[in-house]
Formats: structure tokens, sequence, C-alpha cells
């Protein structure tokens, strides 16, 4: 029986790939596929629902497919991409180094090293799937000869429940709410709704607050940046609010009057469609995946200034009709999303890659990853340290 397996570095509770891990698993059992998670690390709540990668070794089998889900380079990757299995890339994007530089340097060389490493796999895979049409055109552009789009059709069970009376009493008021809902890093370009949010509260509307709900943990740095920022701008209504539960999620999307986005680079930006899906109007920067992703609803902006956005921001949260046919229009895309077969997509990408010729097994030695380390390493010489590279013996 041929078995299908997912092998990931992380699997996160209540984030974007951690639901499309599970979901995926669902469908393959219900297809009657034997089928487990393997991972190095996974939030407590989800560990007994997963496997340790080691463990992989033994499940191995040259007719069995190995769903490999990468967004960086990770021991569970090195021992995946040296088993027979066949292999199927899910590709959830790498953020640009330079977004990192400077504010977190481990994860900066950890996505240069995995933008690196990712190219190993195009020879590797038998196909590579990217879950948004920007992810698939990267995976072309790094050589991946046979590509596809296994879309992200989010789970709103999550959202459907009680909200946190607690929060909604808090901000639940006369007061206007802008909210982002996201991690707390670079490339999300926090200091810029900083930035829209001080214009939109000192020109248009002095009650009003920016909720910013996500993670800051393992960027300090940055964090400390966006503190001394509002300080700086003398903003005493920005609320970092952290990681929260379900309940509390709820509750946040649901005293929003607006959603904005600043994001600078999205490999598909779950939070949109969480957002169109709770009626809330939604502006985000047109980048990357962002314009796909919202599929010709909400508002998109190319011009970052601040008073540009924050005029953008007033006109819809102060027009009710202008509010009106923009959720219209969001929950008409909600509607497409979720009209999208998923199950059907991902069974057929499984059946042609398992009637299709597979790709060559790896040739591995027992020092391969040493030595494609230290290729790129002597790459990186010769191309910015020409003279050291000369040098060498």
């Amino acid at each position: 029986m041929i078995r299908i397996h997912q092998v990931l570095a992380t699997l996160g509770y209540g984030d974007a790939i951690g639901h499309e891990v599970l979901a995926i698993q669902r469908v393959l059992r219900a297809a009657g596929y034997e089928s487990e998670i393997f991972i190095e690390t996974a939030d407590e709540r989800l560990e007994s629902m997963t496997r340790d990668y080691r463990e992989l070794v033994d499940f191995s089998r040259p007719d069995n497919l190995l769903l490999h889900h990468f967004s960086l380079g990770s021991r569970a990757s090195r021992t995946a991409f040296a088993l027979p299995d066949r292999m199927a890339l899910i590709y959830h994007n790498i953020t640009p180094v330079e977004y990192f530089v400077g504010v977190h340097r481990t994860l900066a060389r950890q996505c240069f090293r995995g933008r690196r490493e990712l190219q190993a796999y195009a020879d590797r895979c038998d196909l590579a799937l990217g879950d948004s049409e920007f992810n698939r055109h990267d995976l072309e552009a790094l050589g991946f000869p046979r590509t596809a789009v296994l879309p992200v059709v989010p789970d709103f069970s999550h959202l459907n429940r009680a909200s946190n009376r607690f929060v909604a009493d808090q901000f639940d008021d006369e007061w206007t709410n802008i909210l982002f809902v996201g991690r707390v890093v670079a490339n999300k370009k926090i200091e810029d709704l900083i930035r829209f949010f001080h214009a939109y509260h000192t020109t248009f509307n002095p009650r009003s607050r920016l909720l910013i709900v996500g993670a800051f943990s393992m960027f300090e740095r940055y964090f400390a940046a966006l503190n001394h920022l509002t300080e700086a701008l003398d903003l005493s209504h920005v609320h970092f609010v952290g990681q929260v539960s379900d309940d509390e999620l709820v509750a946040y999307y649901e005293v929003a009057d607006l959603f904005l986005c600043a994001s600078e680079h999205e490999g598909f930006c779950v939070p949109l469609i969480e957002a169109f899906y709770k009626q809330i109007p939604v502006l985000a920067y047109a980048a990357t995946a962002v314009p796909s992703t919202m599929d010709g609803a909400g508002v998109l902006y190319d011009d970052k200034d601040p008073r540009h956005v924050a005029a953008l921001m007033h006109a819809m949260v102060s027009d009710c009709a202008l509010q009106g046919a923009i959720v219209q229009a969001q929950t008409a895309a909600v509607g497409r999303l979720q009209g999208k077969d998923f199950a059907g997509t991902l069974l057929g990408f499984i059946d042609q890659i398992l009637t299709a010729p597979r790709a060559r097994e790896p040739k591995v030695a027992f020092d391969f990853w040493h030595q494609f380390d230290a290729a790129q390493e002597l790459e990186e010489l010769r191309m910015y340290r020409p003279s050291i590279y000369k040098a060498l013996p």
C-alpha cells in the first residue's frame, strides 16, 4: 500500500501552514491513505498528532510519497531529501533575507541558507506546488521544471465561536479600531502601520486606536524599535496585543472597523481572507501575493505616503455606503475561494505524481550536505571576495 506522509520543520498552532498540514492529513486519510506528520518541533497542543522526523527513516519506502512543506532549510528537510521515497514539494515562500539583516541575525542566516538549499530540490521532486501563483512563479524562477498551485482554502472554524468577553468590553466602544493580525516581523512593515495610523489619528480621527495582534517573541530588537517609534510620535493608542487564543482573535475581528496591512512580502496572507470572512473592510499594500489573494476585493494601495493612506482609511471608515460595497465584494471573494475543490485538487496532483515516471532517486553520500554547504560558501567567495577565492589552495 502506498503511504503519503508530510514532513516539515515546525507545526505551529493556529498558523496558516499548520491549518494546511492538518487539512491535508484529513483529506489523505479520508481517501484511504495512511498518513503521518513528521516534524522537528511542534506546539505542545499538537505534539500528540505528530512524529519525530528521525522516525521517518523507519517509515521510508521507495513507493511512498513525501509531501515536503518547505519554508526554511532544516534537519527534517535534509533527512527527507536523502530517502528513496517519491517527493512533492509544497512551498510556502521564504522571506527575503534583507528584511532581517540587523534585526534578527539568526533568522537572516536561516532565510539565506533556506533559499540556497531550496534549489537542491529542483531535481529531487516529482512536482513542486506553490500555495499561490506568486509562490509558483518563485519556484519556476529557481529552476523547478514541474510546478503547479495547490490553493490555500482557509479553515474558518476557529472564527465561528463566541468572542472573548474581556476583549470585547475593553475595545467595543465609540472609538475607531484599526486592526492588523500577523507576526510582528520586519517584512510586515509594522513601522509603516504606525506611521499611517499616526497620520490618520492626528489628521482625521483622534478617537481611534491601532490594534496589532500577533506574536513578537524572538524579535525583541525589532519590537523595541517599534516601541521607540510610537514614543517618538507620542502615540498612546497603539496596542501590541501579542499572540491570542481563538476566542480572543474572534473578539478583535469583531471590534475592528478596518483591517490595515502594509506588508511587503507575503506568500499568501491568510489574515486578509479572515478579515474578509468577518466582514471587515480591508486596506492592503499591493505587494507580492497580496493582490491575487484579495482577488479583486478590498482596497489596494501602492503609495506609502502616510497622508495618502490616512485619507484612504478615513474614506473607508466614514462612508457607510462605501463600506457596504467593499464588504459585499469581499464576501463574494470568500465564496469563490471556498468554492475551490481543495481535496479534489490535492488528490488529482497525487494521482498525477503516482502515475508519472518518478524523478531519479537521490544519490546522497554521508557528507552530502557538508559538501553542498562548502560548495555554496566557495561560490559566495568567488562572487563577492574573489581575491580570497583565488588565494585558496
